[in-house]
């Protein structure tokens, strides 16, 4: 797929951050739209955004990418109107903080159905109309913690590994069956969106002060650098894309020194992250 221009991009998570970077730059190539998010308000303002940067037509849906039923609907909702679909960019996430003993199971229920389910749920339901469409592309958002993992990220690094075992094994599934749909697993290292701010934390966190250090520490990229750097992934059909020199300096961290990566960053974690609440 050299070009988005005429194809029908479907975005989910597209109120803010990467999903919205991604649709505005997709409407300024021409593309037709389908947007979603759980929040309305964020949607809206994407929607206009999108129309200020030359969308002819964007379609958007509030949608809970947790809710398998919702989904397939919405994807056959879409392919009746559009026609078609070409592209799925399955973004919407969230996240959780919490050392593993100090996770409510509620809480971690919570993550996977959005992370991975959201993502399992959306590629099932819009693969046959990628296939259907001759020119497909599926792309899944899975994390620099989708290569490493790190404490206190227990359940996000969970469901971001199994984003990434499932999108290679599509890859290689649509690869062997011959079907004319690219696949592109997506890692992310700090990008400034609001996902620290909305998480979910455990009760010894304090998220003031983890949204804080991700903020100030962690998030060096902005969306619409990040988004580019994905297109331009999809235009050239890779398996996979490392966002940012955060992302490509600790995967070549875990390359190098294998498995002993883990003291290493166990060793710094004592002193660089936020300490724990006594509850």
């Amino acid at each position: 797929m050299r070009s988005l221009h005429d194809k029908v991009v479907v975005i989910t998570g597209a109120g803010s951050g990467i999903g919205r970077a991604l649709a505005v730059q997709a409407a300024g190539e021409g593309a037709l739209l389908a947007l979603s998010d759980v929040n309305e308000a964020g949607l809206a303002e994407t929607v206009d955004l999108t129309e200020s940067a030359g969308a002819t037509q964007v379609r958007s849906d509030r949608l809970d990418v947790a809710d398998r039923d919702a989904i397939e609907a919405y994807a056959a909702s879409v392919a009746d109107q559009f026609g078609r679909v070409n592209v799925v960019v399955n973004n919407a996430g969230v996240a959780l903080a919490g050392d593993f003993l100090d996770l409510d199971p509620a809480d971690v229920d919570w993550i996977v159905d959005i992370n991975f389910w959201g993502v399992w749920h959306g590629t099932r339901a819009f693969l046959p109309h990628l296939i259907a469409s001759g020119d497909g592309h599926v792309v899944n958002l899975s994390s620099l913690f989708g290569l490493i993992s790190m404490p206190g990220q227990s359940a996000y690094n969970a469901t971001k590994y199994a984003v990434r075992g499932f999108t290679e094994a599509l890859r290689e599934e649509m690869l062997v069956a011959g079907h004319p749909v690219g696949v592109t697993c997506v890692h992310p290292g700090g990008i400034k969106t609001g996902i620290a701010r909305n998480a979910r934390v455990s009760a010894r966190e304090d998220q003031q002060a983890t949204a804080d250090f991700f903020d100030r520490k962690l998030a060096r990229m902005t969306p619409e650098k990040a988004a580019g750097i994905i297109w331009r992934a999809v235009r050239h059909n890779r398996a996979r894309v490392l966002v940012g020199i955060d992302a490509h300096a600790v995967h070549t961290l875990g390359k190098v020194t294998g498995s002993r990566y883990q003291d290493i960053v166990a060793k710094v974690s004592k002193t660089a992250m936020p300490g724990k609440k006594v509850v």
